[in-house]
């Protein structure tokens, strides 16, 4: 019995839990999953290079396949054309700072980076991988893994999506040129270069943005539909671009050493495009979460946009010029992925700390 009961006084109640309070007995937190290291769709790609170095296509079966290839093309650059949103990209404009670095980083270090690796190591890479080289360090910014990325670190999602498709939409244009420029007699740019890659990307964009209007419903009822259809398009320009070049026997020149040395160039990139972006987003007083999205959107290379493109830039030599973005894209994934998950949990303490700040402000701003 306790005093209250003894002289007639009911106990009061007990308070009750605060919102969302944890249960008393609850156990340590779940651990987070660890990034996925391998993407499925990278998978798929290993799959499709090993097939067409197991069954390369030929004859007959090559030119059907180079039709098909060019046909895939047009679909996928027309569907990039029908889900890019004009107004709300329009819209994104206003982070002028924020995208000028991105842009900066995409289509002036990366080239400048790759000229300085070739000029500093001539004879690490064979000529066709050094072209390589230059065109990964010329391909626009991915969309996807970057949103993703800057998702995963709680970065801010929409100045990724703008960054992504601004960086698209300008390398339609701008990776053919830098290409012709750096690369030169290697790419199939000239009068009939020019006019292949018109009709085979900007063409079919173009005609996406026009019918946006009327088949914009048609294009988000059946997003698991056209998902697939994406990807098996640049499945089908992988396995003819490395038909060709098994059939050409181009793959003679690329040795275990050579390789090597070029799994070493693609990490020095990587490395040196992560600093640098990280330095310029904090030189230029951007936020945390800008920070975060000029990083990732600044450092990764869509294999997307680019695969296609080499098949139209470096016609029948595309094989061995697609393998450092190819690897490059691999690279990019897993060790970003490391690198958002460690800014997620470094996200949360601030957070917290923010949230408690504001609690205290709110109630001294009550008080007084």
């Amino acid at each position: 019995m306790t005093d209250n009961r003894r002289q007639g006084i009911p106990d009061s109640p007990a308070p009750p839990d605060p919102p969302h309070a944890p249960p008393q007995n609850s156990g340590p937190p779940p651990r987070s999953r660890w990034p996925r290291f391998v993407d499925p769709y990278v998978a798929a790609l290993a799959a499709t290079v090993t097939l067409a170095a197991l069954l390369p296509a030929s004859g007959s079966a090559e030119r059907v396949a180079r039709t098909a290839s060019q046909a895939a093309i047009i679909l996928l650059f027309f569907l990039y054309g029908l889900r890019l949103s004009t107004k709300e990209t329009l819209a994104g404009m206003r982070r002028v700072r924020l995208h000028t670095l991105i842009l900066l980083s995409t289509f002036v270090l990366f080239p400048a980076l790759g000229l300085a690796v070739l000029w500093l190591a001539p004879d690490t890479l064979t000529a066709q991988l050094g072209a390589g080289i230059l065109f990964l360090c010329v391909v626009p910014s991915t969309v996807q893994s970057s949103v993703a990325l800057t998702s995963t670190a709680r970065g801010d999602i929409a100045a990724a999506i703008c960054a992504g498709t601004y960086s698209s939409v300008i390398g339609l244009a701008v990776t053919p040129l830098l290409a012709a420029w750096l690369i030169g007699s290697q790419t199939s740019i000239s009068a009939d270069g020019a006019l292949r890659i018109g009709a085979q990307l900007l063409a079919p964009f173009l005609a996406g943005q026009l019918l946006r209007p009327r088949l914009q419903a048609f294009v988000s009822r059946n997003k698991r539909l056209l998902g697939p259809v994406d990807r098996g398009s640049i499945l089908l320009v992988v396995y003819v671009a490395f038909s060709e070049g098994m059939n050409q026997g181009v793959w003679s020149s690329v040795t275990p050493g050579t390789l090597l040395g070029l799994l070493a160039v693609l990490a020095l990139l990587l490395v040196v495009a992560l600093t640098c972006t990280h330095a310029a987003a904090r030189f230029a007083g951007l936020d945390r979460p800008s920070r975060i999205a000029v990083v990732f959107c600044g450092s990764q290379k869509s294999l997307a946009n680019g695969l296609p493109m080499a098949s139209v830039l470096f016609a029948g030599q595309a094989a061995v010029a697609v393998l450092p973005l190819m690897l490059y894209h691999q690279m990019q994934l897993t060790v970003c992925a490391v690198l958002a998950a460690r800014w997620s949990g470094s996200a949360a303490p601030a957070e917290q700390q923010c949230a408690q700040a504001s609690g205290s402000t709110s109630s001294v701003t009550a008080g007084g």
